[in-house]
């Protein structure tokens, strides 16, 4: 074949490897913006996260432990072209051992539902949610929830700055009603939470999940340190999460020391 004749094939070669190579970059960069997404509590992202804790030293002999399965989804509906309703619940599967001493009980804990109104543009470089929570009593066993229902009011503000992502995840639930002989609740959550998402859309994340109990005046404080990993198999994307957790705070036979989380999070974008 003549060189005239090589021409064409390798210009259309170079084409084709320009056009491929932008497609792979391309759903990197989707991929990467997904990662994103996921660090933000109220993206436009229908997402299924399920999420495993384990903690131990619970009671007066440490010899209390607890692994709970929170599913988690999360799905939004958009309002009209300046509004999303970002909903989140937490539905609790709870396995505990010798909480109290001598008792072992399975099954499942109260659900928590969150309900986000939320602008489909950053205010001022802040991306902003609020609305109602409630607090559902729909624990299987009587140790397993508080058997109160319970509403307030939940917010979110978030920044994301290039690869950074910082805010503030918060509710407060008082109990409305439920049965007269368990105690009333009045709970404040404060979640500071920061993530980085590097180009291979891993992301490492630092966040307490604190709880302030306004009836017992008791602080109760996990600080998490994660690392994730977004992946793809076939057409399905997920990400893969583990970290580990440090008491700061607990109440009195309440979780001492180190625990583990691990999260498997499905995510279904549009």
């Amino acid at each position: 074949m003549s060189n005239f004749g090589l021409k064409p094939v390798l210009l259309a070669m170079m084409v084709s490897a320009v056009v491929f190579a932008g497609a792979i970059r391309a759903e990197a960069d989707d991929e990467e913006e997904l990662a994103k997404k996921l660090a933000n509590p109220v993206a436009s992202l229908i997402s299924v996260p399920l999420q495993y804790n384990y903690d131990e030293n619970f009671g007066p002999d440490d010899k209390g432990s607890k692994s709970v399965l929170n599913i988690q989804p999360v799905w939004p509906f958009t309002l009209n072209e300046n509004w999303n309703l970002i909903t989140r619940t937490i539905i609790p599967l709870v396995d505990q051992h010798d909480i109290p001493r001598g008792t072992d009980e399975s099954g499942l804990g109260d659900i928590l539902q969150s309900f986000f109104f939320s602008p489909k543009a950053p205010v001022n470089g802040w991306v902003l949610g609020a609305g109602p929570a409630i607090l559902y009593p729909s624990a299987s066993e009587e140790v397993l929830g508080g058997e109160k229902w319970s509403v307030g009011p939940t917010a979110v503000a978030l920044r994301q700055d290039g690869p950074w992502t910082y805010g503030l995840l918060t509710n407060h639930l008082w109990s409305v009603s439920g049965k007269d002989d368990r105690a009333d609740i009045s709970l404040t959550f404060l979640q500071p939470f920061a993530a980085y998402v590097t180009k291979t859309k891993t992301t490492f994340s630092f966040n307490t999940e604190s709880t302030y109990d306004w009836e017992n005046e008791q602080w109760t404080v996990p600080v998490n340190v994660l690392v994730a990993q977004l992946l793809k198999v076939g057409p399905q994307i997920f990400q893969v999460q583990a970290g580990v957790r440090y008491w700061a705070e607990s109440p009195d036979n309440g979780p001492e020391g180190w625990g583990a989380r691990m999260v498997l999070t499905f995510l279904f974008p549009k």
